[in-house]
């Protein structure tokens, strides 16, 4: 009995320690790690939720931008760092399509981390100089069919949903182009604006200022239908049936980050998501907020693990 009663008191304890530490959080800084260089919809989303989560919790939010190893080095650093809410990161995409390129990844990329939400799910934009004599999505198919010369597309980096839908591409179009990786969607798309590469599979916060600026050419969406933001935009199935390729980005913690403040930065991600302003930012930008529970996305990386192998191993996407 006198056992009992000892763990008993040392559970009541961790829990009061527990609910303590959310109630004092966050007392400093909390570092933002985004796996992208600036100008990307990485960091498009990590410093616009980032400025308004550290207004509602009274704390400045940082962002770091480590842009290495496709996320890889921005995740290892937020795996191994205390789980006490002062270092999040955010992650897309790219975070479980690397289970599926890199069996020697220094981390368990579901186990190693806390999932705190899922904030936004879009399509890709396929982009191409405003130079390129393809105007419609039909003529960019013939155009890389018939192209002299190398062909090559580019993206945010090795791994990232940019280059998976150019090795789907490459797939379903029967073409051959060379990837040529970046680190994040701004230095990609920046090159593709000087005519170094063809096109540009880009996550969408980056990709349509870029269009509506005028300083690159959009040609389809690889969501499964037309965008409500983007209506003349075709979806890449109605050439390419079946070709679909949506990304998601989200935030995580480190593993067994205590629960009250998992919930406490849930809740506070969720209603900056609801928010009318941010709605229209992000729905502007082809896009849909979120904002599901941490068990609902779970469930879901789960599922998007999988999802991931098999397009690797179909369309026999590698590392180098």
């Amino acid at each position: 009995m006198k056992q009992i009663s000892v763990i008993a008191a040392i559970g009541l304890a961790l829990g009061f320690c527990s609910a303590h530490a959310a109630d004092t959080y966050p007392s400093r800084p909390i570092r933002l790690i985004t796996p992208a260089a600036p100008g990307g919809t990485t960091d498009f989303l990590a410093r616009l939720v980032g400025a308004k989560l550290g207004e509602a919790l009274k704390q400045q939010v940082v962002v770091d931008n480590r842009a290495s190893a496709s996320g890889v080095v921005a995740a290892d650093i937020t795996a191994h760092s205390p789980p006490d809410g002062y270092t999040l990161i955010v992650v897309y995409h790219q975070h479980t399509v690397n289970a599926a390129l890199n069996p020697n990844l220094p981390y368990k990329v579901l186990d190693d981390f806390t999932p705190i939400t899922q904030m936004t799910a879009a399509g890709l934009l396929l982009l191409v100089n405003p130079s390129s004599p393809a105007k419609t999505l039909k003529e960019f198919v013939e155009w890389t069919k018939t192209y002299k010369g190398p062909l090559n597309f580019g993206s945010a980096g090795i791994g990232s949903g940019g280059h998976l839908a150019g090795e789907l591409y490459n797939l379903m179009a029967g073409v051959k182009a060379q990837h040529i990786p970046y680190k994040g969607t701004g230095p990609a798309l920046i090159d593709l604006i000087g005519g170094q590469y063809q096109y540009n599979f880009a996550g969408m916060a980056g990709a349509v200022p870029m269009m509506r600026s005028g300083k690159l050419r959009g040609i389809a969406v690889t969501a499964p239908k037309r965008l409500a933001a983007l209506p003349d935009l075709p979806a890449m199935s109605e050439v390419l049936p079946g070709f679909e390729i949506v990304g998601w980005y989200g935030v995580f913690g480190p593993a067994k980050l205590p629960k009250p403040i998992v919930t406490k930065l849930h809740d506070e991600i969720v209603k900056i998501l609801q928010r009318p302003d941010v709605k229209d930012i992000i729905a502007g930008d082809g896009a849909e907020p979120v904002g599901n529970t941490p068990e609902e996305f779970r469930k879901f990386l789960d599922a998007d693990v999988a999802k991931w192998a098999k397009l690797v191993k179909e369309s026999g996407a590698k590392l180098n």
